[in-house]
This record gives structure tokens, sequence and C-alpha cells, in this order.
């Protein structure tokens, strides 16, 4: 008797977000990986929209990055908010005007010589899957031009990526989904 084929099955694809994460989300302190008081804290925030140019009310942000010393964090209890453990983890829902706000400190370099980034990533209604994308500090120009990622795109595309740092020490992040001056969104291999 014959053998079936072989079938290479593939991944289920991702869910949308809802508007279904009022459910267990957010938690308390969600968006302060660090006390605001934190000598060190600095206040990264900026708005979300879409290919219009509209503000994305209803989106949910998670952040990852490694300490102002470049250690990634590896601990248990992300969620842990007490004031004084940095997991490096962050989430926030983005208010109803497309704004979002997180309180971290700046991340170190990893390596010596890396340009230091935050990576975040975008929940939102409409999306399938999440989208992944760095959010690079602008001070470091020769990490940043010696930066593998960034180092293949175009300048347009570099900007995307970059923050601005405001005149109070603030980081200025905003997310475009679509259209002229789209972030940068990142894919990563899956196993087949």
């Amino acid at each position: 008797m014959a053998q079936a084929p072989k079938l290479k099955l593939a991944p289920t694809p991702g869910q949308t977000i809802g508007p279904f994460y009022g459910y267990a989300l957010p938690f308390e302190k969600d968006n302060k990986l660090v006390n605001q008081a934190n000598p060190n804290s600095v206040r990264l925030h900026g708005v979300i929209t879409d290919g219009k140019g509209e503000v994305i009310p209803d989106s949910l942000l998670e952040i990852w990055q490694a300490d102002e010393n470049g250690n990634v964090v590896s601990r248990d209890g992300s969620l842990v908010r007490d004031g004084y453990t940095f997991t490096g983890w962050g989430r926030t829902a983005v208010d109803n005007v497309g704004h979002y706000t997180f309180t971290t400190v700046n991340p170190g370099a990893t390596e010596e010589g890396k340009a230091p980034f935050i990576m975040l990533t975008v929940f939102a209604r409409g999306l399938l899957n999440r989208l992944f994308t760095r959010i690079y500090l602008p001070e470091n120009t020769a990490a940043l031009a010696a930066d593998p990622l960034l180092s293949s795109l175009t300048e347009e595309q570099r900007k995307t990526l970059i923050a601005t740092r405001e005149d109070d020490g603030a980081l200025r992040f905003d997310i475009r989904l679509q259209g002229e001056n789209e972030t940068v969104f990142l894919s990563y291999p899956r196993e087949s």
C-alpha cells in the first residue's frame, strides 16, 4: 500500500489583539520600568498612527531592553514593579489620542561599540500578527553608523528607528504603521 506524502504544516497565524485586552490587562505600573524619582530615569514617549496619519487609540505596546550598563536582565518576575527590580520589560496601552509613555532608563550597549536600542512590539486592531521594531538612542553616531541593521537601510528608513532626544532628556519615538515615513518593522525567521 502506498504511503501518503508527508505534509509540512505551517504555524497557525497570530490573532488580532482585539479590543479584548481589558481582561487581565493592564497591570499596575505596567509602563514604569523604573521609578520616576530614579536619577537615571528617562521618559520614552510618542504617538502611534496608521497609514492615513490618524492616531490608533486602542493599541498596546511592549518594550524590552538592557539596563543602563548594557546588561540584559535575566530575572524571574517581569511583572515585578517594586521600585527596586529592573526587569527590562514594560507594557502600556495607548491613550485615546494615540500617545504612549514609558518610564525607563537609557539602555547601555550590550557589546563594546554596539549601538544601544530598545525593542518595541506593537499590537493593534487590524494586525493579524504583532509588529517588531527597534528604538535607537540618537547620541552615539559612530555606533549608529556601524550598526548592521541601520547600515542596511536607506537614510529615510534609518530615521524611523532613531529616537529624538528632547530638551528635558526624554526620548520621543513616533510609530507610523504605513505610508510616508513608515516605521521600519522587523521580521524574524520561523521554524519550518
